[in-house]
């Protein structure tokens, strides 16, 4: 009997050793899951996993962002996705404490003027190990798909190509007289509209954000805004500075456009004097015509860039990356959600180019059907960019943040009538350079 028991217990025992064998082998793949690594993978769908992801913007791009979210959470119900959004300047002051706490999101939305501050930093994960696996690249293009490398790796996944121009009314140009743009229009000839305008008691148009188109006027003077090992200006002679902000100025003083006063109260894009009938255009990338014209509710029209050299100085952009946290816990989610984002057919439909022309040829075509007027005006521009432009200089170096961050204290001044553009241009010299000389 006590034979018979112990064989019993035997058999008990290697029954169970066996069966937690089988268990040691199931189990590893989900407690690899759990770390967040494998989370996205095909055998992990019962593990919860959470993706904290950020983004700027107005209200439609919330909007239908948010659907994508949903879309994405359905395709994976395994995975949850907290969210967080603002405007463009609002954004930046919630990002800059998260990155000094480490707690960036595991998916956000970067700029190229901060690019290189977050990746060099160390603060992002190079996307290079994720490309041809969790993020499908077989349809974008090396020019696309390179607008994110920085040294040796590729922190920022291009999600859109965007190109500058003016957006206006062209009802309202008619009402200050003017028929239309003029074909390869000069400096001069803005001058003049602007003041048209003004006799018309209308704002020509809400000013040019400072870094964006001094460094597109110095790219037709042949010059750049940084230098090629970005620890210094990029242009010498300060002349350039004083010709474009001095005459951005005097536009202000006369009152052809508005006063740093009144576009402090521009909160979004419903408060924009174009859509309130009160400017007749603004100086902006191609991705936020769409989103301009949805809410102004009534034909709009691209005008090119100011010339001479206009082709020199116009590029295209990466409209914004995707980016993922170098703290993330949960990076091969986070890359199969960005994966999603420019692959996906459905997805697509609903962000219908709102963040810049699609770098995947496939959903280019697959949404030519689809887009609006208004959208297919923005992808005909684009179009038209690709052949009346130029290459684009290098991604903005460690430090430009605070050198746009004096840029706009110095024209600022300059509107409000504090400073002289000379002043301003030997203030801006002095900050940039302190700041640019940091990167030798």
């Amino acid at each position: 009997m006590k034979h018979t028991k112990k064989m019993l217990f035997l058999l008990m025992a290697l029954a169970l050793v066996f069966v937690a064998a089988c268990g040691n082998n199931n189990g590893s793949n989900a407690e690899n899951a759990g770390t967040g690594e494998q989370a996205g993978s095909s055998n992990s769908g019962d593990k919860q996993v959470t993706l904290r992801m950020s983004w700027w913007g107005g209200e439609p791009r919330h909007e239908y962002t948010k659907k994508v979210i949903e879309l994405y959470q359905s395709k994976n119900p395994n995975v949850k996705v907290e969210v967080e959004y603002a405007n463009y300047d609002d954004y930046w002051k919630k990002i800059a404490p998260q990155a000094a706490a480490n707690e960036l999101p595991d998916i956000m939305q970067i700029d190229t003027a901060y690019y290189a501050q977050y990746a060099g930093k160390g603060q992002l994960e190079d996307l290079t190990p994720y490309f041809g696996k969790q993020i499908d690249v077989t349809n974008i293009s090396e020019n696309a798909l390179s607008a994110g490398k920085l040294g040796d790796g590729n922190f920022g996944m291009n999600l859109g190509v965007n190109s500058l121009g003016f957006q206006y009314d062209p009802a309202l140009l008619k009402q200050a007289g003017v028929d239309s743009i003029p074909e390869n229009w000069t400096w001069d000839q803005y001058t003049e509209l602007a003041a048209k305008a003004k006799a018309a008691g209308l704002y020509f148009d809400t000013g040019m954000r400072a870094e964006v188109f001094f460094g597109y006027y110095l790219r037709t003077q042949g010059k750049t805004l940084y230098n090629a090992d970005g620890n210094g200006l990029g242009y010498d002679d300060d002349k350039l500075f004083v010709d474009f902000f001095g005459r951005l100025a005097e536009l202000v003083k006369s009152g052809s456009v508005p006063t740093p006063d009144v576009l402090a109260q521009i909160k979004g894009i419903e408060d924009d004097l174009t859509v309130k009938q009160k400017a007749i255009g603004i100086w902006q990338w191609s991705n936020q015509f769409a989103a301009l014209q949805q809410v102004a509710n009534r034909p709009l029209e691209f005008a090119p860039m100011v010339g001479p050299e206009m082709k020199k100085g116009l590029y295209l952009k990466p409209s914004m990356f995707f980016s993922i946290s170098k703290n993330s816990k949960v990076k091969e989610e986070a890359a199969k959600f960005i994966d999603f984002w420019i692959n996906d057919v459905e997805a697509n439909k609903l962000i219908l180019g709102e963040r810049g022309v699609p770098v995947s040829s496939v959903i280019k075509e697959e949404l030519k059907p689809l887009l609006t007027p208004a959208q297919q005006q923005v992808f005909d521009y684009v179009a038209w960019s690709e052949t009346n432009s130029s290459p684009m200089d290098p991604v903005d170096p460690i430090g430009s943040a605070e050198v746009f961050a004096s840029l706009k204290s110095v024209t600022e001044a300059m509107n409000y009538g504090q400073m002289s553009a000379e002043d301003a241009a030997a203030k801006f010299r002095k900050d940039a350079e302190s700041v640019l000389s940091k990167n030798k």
